[in-house]
């Protein structure tokens, strides 16, 4: 079943039943100029999505060890050296 939608009026006219609604477990959207702007969804919600993201997230090391390997060996460019006056 969608997100119930309320446009950007009526959820500032009916915002206790938008946050009602959204603290028994029904996310709503509100759209702006008819476009989806934000989703309204309970503190538990939100907090189920922070978690998952956080677990499913790399650390940085482990983000770091999944880059390419490489052999060691790379192509020198040939290089033109200089005069350096002292």
């Amino acid at each position: 079943m969608p997100e119930p939608r309320w446009s950007l009026q009526d959820a500032k006219n009916s915002f206790s039943a938008v946050v009602d609604a959204a603290q028994h477990g029904r996310p709503q959207t509100v759209t702006k100029r008819g476009k989806p702007a934000v989703v309204v969804l309970s503190v538990q919600d939100y907090e189920q999505l922070h978690q998952r993201h956080a677990a499913e997230t790399p650390s940085f090391i482990e983000h770091l060890l999944s880059l390419p390997q490489d052999d060691g060996t790379f192509e020198r460019l040939p290089a033109v050296l200089r005069d350096v006056e002292f």
